[in-house]
């Protein structure tokens, strides 16, 4: 390639404040919640009563990440449906518990099938069932429109809205506190 029409290094735009950076180092999992988090938590349903879900593409290909670099992305939803279960199969999210709203017992277990504890988890929920995770997790983070309960206790609260990239943007975080970011962008990028 002629030197003249070579693209000079992607540096990452994206930047967070060091403590939570450091807070979110040693993550080796991340809990999402479903409805307000992985989508705008509103419920869709058909004449027929089938619940229609609307994912983020963004949030998706963040989990994708997560994925490469090593931290495993895991669900626990107090609901169930078919639209969900496609989608997580599509992101290979392998870690699910649907129709829970005793989420920690189902944390607990995840955490002991990967043989990780509480330090290495991060978690992102929006309302009270989600505050047992959340409390627990090294890292917590909200989306934007989270109840006020469960923003009072993340670590951090998103700029991006629940089913508009918030998930994304916990991902991105995890990947720079991971040491990651950067050359998977690199990566992309080439």
């Amino acid at each position: 390639m002629d030197a003249r029409t070579e693209s000079p290094p992607l540096l990452p735009a994206l930047q967070f404040d060091p403590a939570l950076l450091l807070r979110a180092q040693d993550v080796r999992v991340a809990f999402f919640d479903v409805d307000g988090v992985l989508t705008d938590g509103g419920l869709y349903f058909s004449e027929n009563g089938e619940t229609l879900k609307r994912f983020n593409t963004l949030d998706g290909h963040g989990i994708k990440l997560l994925q490469q670099a090593g931290i495993t992305p895991a669900v626990i939803t107090g609901r169930d449906s078919p639209a969900l279960r496609l989608r997580l199969k599509a992101l290979g999210v392998a870690h699910a518990r649907f129709g829970t709203e005793d989420k920690r017992p189902a944390a607990e277990a995840i955490l002991a099938e990967l043989g990780l504890a509480w330090p290495q988890a991060a978690a992102m929920g929006d309302d009270w069932p989600d505050l047992a995770v959340l409390r627990r997790a090294a890292f917590a983070c909200a989306p934007a429109q989270a109840h006020a309960e469960v923003r009072a206790v993340a670590h951090h609260v998103t700029a991006a809205a629940a089913g508009a990239g918030a998930a994304r943007e916990f991902c991105d975080l995890l990947l720079i506190a991971s040491g990651r970011y950067a050359s998977l962008l690199a990566a992309h990028a080439a």
